[in-house]
């Protein structure tokens, strides 16, 4: 395995001479592990309580709040939340609850608004969280209504992305949680600065630390994607950065292949590899030749270890920066998102589904992360960390 910090041209020089020699990056031994990860309910809660509730993860690209009053809503793993762009351009955070009784205040999974209301009694609440309505007022009786707005949650915008930690209270430091590494090679992608073309969620019978597994994994390519990826993506070939919680990973694209037989000297090495990028706890940032990212974030189902929620990002230039006719550019990125979802939907997702069923056997027996495994080795290595 690499040391971190490396220059990219040399990264991907490294992965070149892994394709030459049929290597890849290892590290020093396989890594064990039990079915229970994926389906003890107590491993479970001890994730939702020590990990998602202790630290950023990502709710959102900036992309997807681009204008005041603009919301989504979400189920985190602890909490149901809205997350809504304040009139000044920050971000805020609440329990989609209302304090009267508890009902949502949206139901909507995302769109524009000025005034959250329940549809139970129809108390309503500004978007900063204050308790602007309290219908019926004389005969509700009197209360002070300054404590009694939307419950706050720490969210933190940073790089394009929106970071929450699902927990009231808890302190949120992004670029302390990513480390000076990481928080550098964020920043250097302007990802602030792209266009969220489309993001969709999926709710699958699947623990969430299998689907994170399978979308940090070069080891994979060619047997489950022969028909998609590996046309395009070079199998178990990969020099890997480790960060200490997160990872950068070079993969070769079959591109490269015309090097193989060739020193490129000086050339720039950049549009023959994708780079990965796994961000604790649950993200994984894909770069690929052309600049334009794919964003796809893994969280566990608030009480069931057999389900999670998957969320699939596109993240390209905006209109002017491509410099494509609308027409065009529309055109490119719709069918760029339809093949990512014909990958997940046809060959990823009936996979993994199988997985988790493999695992939930009564009788399933220990397994193993091989050396090659780099990432998902530490992904895990890291899981444990926060558990501990």
């Amino acid at each position: 395995m690499t040391t971190v910090g490396i220059d990219r041209q040399l990264r991907i020089r490294r992965t070149l001479e892994h394709l030459r020699h049929g290597t890849t990056d290892e590290v020093g031994d396989v890594l064990p592990f039990g079915p229970a990860d994926f389906t003890d309910p107590e491993i479970a809660r001890r994730e939702r309580e020590e990990i998602f509730g202790r630290v950023p993860s990502v709710v959102a690209s900036s992309g997807e709040l681009p204008e005041p009053h603009d919301f989504i809503t979400r189920q985190m793993p602890r909490n149901r939340v809205v997350v809504i762009r304040q009139e000044d351009g920050s971000v805020k955070a609440f329990l989609n609850a209302c304090r009267h009784r508890g009902a949502a205040i949206e139901e909507r999974e995302s769109g524009r608004c000025r005034l959250f209301s329940c549809g139970y009694h129809r108390w309503s609440y500004d978007p900063d969280g204050s308790l602007r309505t309290v219908t019926r007022t004389e005969s509700f009786g009197d209360f002070d209504k300054s404590k009694y707005g939307l419950i706050e949650l720490p969210v933190e915008e940073r790089h394009g992305l929106v970071w929450m930690v699902d927990r009231v209270g808890a302190p949120i430091d992004v670029a302390d949680w990513l480390g000076p590494e990481m928080d550098a090679e964020l920043a250097s992608y302007g990802l602030d600065q792209l266009v969220t073309f489309r993001a969709e969620g999926f709710d699958e019978p699947v623990n969430w630390k299998i689907m994170q597994d399978a979308f940090i994994d070069n080891y994979h390519i060619q047997y489950a994607h022969p028909n998609t990826a590996a046309k395009h993506v070079h199998t178990n070939v990969q020099t890997v950065e480790d960060f200490g919680r997160h990872a950068r990973m070079t993969s070769a694209r079959k591109t490269i292949d015309k090097w193989l037989e060739e020193d490129p000297g000086e050339t720039d090495l950049s549009p023959y590899v994708t780079d990965g990028h796994f961000l604790l706890p649950n993200s994984t940032l894909l770069r690929q030749p052309d600049d334009h990212y794919e964003l796809l974030t893994f969280r566990p189902h608030p009480t069931d270890p057999g389900w999670c929620r998957m969320e699939m990002r596109l993240l390209v230039p905006s209109i002017e920066a491509s410099g494509m006719p609308q027409a065009k550019w529309e055109r490119v990125w719709e069918k760029n998102w339809e093949i990512l979802l014909q990958v997940l939907h046809q060959e990823d997702f009936p996979l993994l589904r199988d997985s988790q069923l493999a695992v939930s056997s009564a009788d399933m027996a220990g397994m193993v992360l091989g050396r090659n495994e780099v990432v998902n080795q530490i992904f895990h290595r890291e899981i444990r960390k926060l558990l501990s």
